[in-house]
């Protein structure tokens, strides 16, 4: 591998004409700032094949070109000598182990995980990293919670591997879409075991590390903008920023929405992407339920949904509150007709009424009903206990093609 020095990037701010320039948190267990990640004050000086050119101004240390970016020239999805050291140590996850020893692998089952290694990957071999992880999605022999444990950590080195050389292709976006997605369907999936102690902190990171590869997928693009190849999906994944500022506390990826939108292309703004995550926002801020409900079946992406479901249970809650209070007591509200509003099997509907206090009914041809004006309607202390399903077979068959598409590409 090439030992250049590391570029010195802390003097430049890179102009963005389709997004803010996003600052993500440095890593503490690395050596290479991720807050850097494809940032540059010169794009004209980086080649799409992943080539560099720059020199150093001897007179002006504050105004120097940036250096020659790392080649990597690992071939192995985890270097050598962190196979042996990890085989000594005893250090490899269930799915690195040869025949099941905690104390052997190889070079088919380890992947690299010291995200401060001095071996780097090239392109290639990042490539088949990824779909070697992602084939793991696949697997029946352990819970989603282990193989996401595994994954989540793995591709953080990919990523540092990519930012380290500088890689700007039409590749890296679309592995950077992949991982991305990966935290999308995470997210999604993790929300639903939220309340045990052990997946808790894991939805946390996740959340955590989806931010930063976003931010790092945008610079990529912004990086790209000049270049007759588009991401096609670049208006779906912008979305992703406004969609998880849904809830009034929330501004994770460290910058205000209307600051932002100030800085996106307009062809994005206008995209329809842009425009049902903005509707979206619009309603659940305006307490909209029956629109908020109806545009998501009717429009959602499975990923926008992914990243709206936590939200969908609070403005169910609304519309149940509002249901109760705003009926007439002598004209009980049909629960079939409650299922069709808040996109939820009846049954669901009649276990939301009792968790948050309500009492049902049921005429003498055995439909349910919801009396209103009831008085004990309240929040349940300590959350949702159940996890009620969004009623869509539209979003049900995207959920399969898109959990397909993670790993086949």
């Amino acid at each position: 591998m090439e030992k250049n020095s590391q570029p010195h990037h802390h003097h430049h701010q890179q102009r963005r004409r389709g997004g803010g320039r996003i600052v993500i948190p440095h890593s503490s267990s690395s050596r290479y700032p991720l807050s850097h990640e494809f940032q540059s004050n010169n794009p004209s000086k980086i080649d799409r094949n992943n080539n560099t050119t720059g020199s150093r101004n001897s007179n002006d240390d504050d105004n120097q070109e940036d250096l020659p970016a790392i080649a990597g020239t690992c071939p192995f999805m985890c270097p050598v000598e962190e196979r042996a050291w990890r085989e000594r140590l005893r250090d490899l996850a269930v799915f690195e182990r040869l025949d099941g020893n905690p104390g052997k692998t190889s070079s088919s089952l380890a992947v690299k995980k010291d995200v401060g290694a001095s071996d780097v990957r090239p392109l290639p071999v990042l490539e088949d990293t990824l779909n070697y992880l992602f084939n793991l999605l696949n697997s029946r022999e352990y819970p989603f919670e282990v193989v996401h444990d595994f994954i989540f950590d793995r591709t953080r080195s990919i990523r540092q591997d990519l930012a380290m050389q500088n890689i700007i292709s039409d590749k890296a976006v679309l592995m950077y879409e992949r991982m991305v997605k990966f935290h999308v369907i995470s997210h999604h999936k993790l929300q639903r075991h939220s309340g045990s102690p052990d997946i808790s902190p894991m939805h946390h990171l996740n959340m955590e590390q989806l931010t930063k590869a976003l931010s790092s997928l945008y610079n990529l693009y912004d990086a790209n903008q000049n270049s007759h190849s588009i991401s096609e999906n670049e208006a779906e994944f912008r979305s992703f920023y406004v969609l998880l500022h849904l809830g009034s506390e929330n501004q994770p990826m460290g910058e205000s929405l209307s600051l932002w939108f100030h800085r996106v292309h307009s062809s994005i703004i206008k995209s329809k992407e842009m425009c049902f995550a903005r509707r979206i926002l619009r309603y659940f801020r305006l307490g909209n339920y029956k629109r908020f409900m109806s545009t998501i079946e009717a429009e959602a992406s499975y990923l926008q949904y992914c990243i709206i479901e936590p939200y969908i249970i609070e403005v169910r809650t609304l519309a149940l509150c509002c249901v109760n209070y705003g009926g007439y007591k002598l004209h009980p509200y049909p629960l079939a007709d409650l299922s069709k509003l808040l996109l939820m099997k009846e049954s669901d509907v009649e276990s939301l009424c009792r968790d948050c206090g309500l009492q049902t009914s049921t005429d003498e041809v055995g439909k349910k009903f919801l009396p209103t004006k009831q008085t004990s309607f309240c929040h349940p202390k300590g959350g949702f206990k159940n996890c009620y399903l969004f009623d869509s077979a539209r979003l049900e068959r995207e959920s399969t093609e898109c959990s397909k598409l993670l790993w086949l590409q």
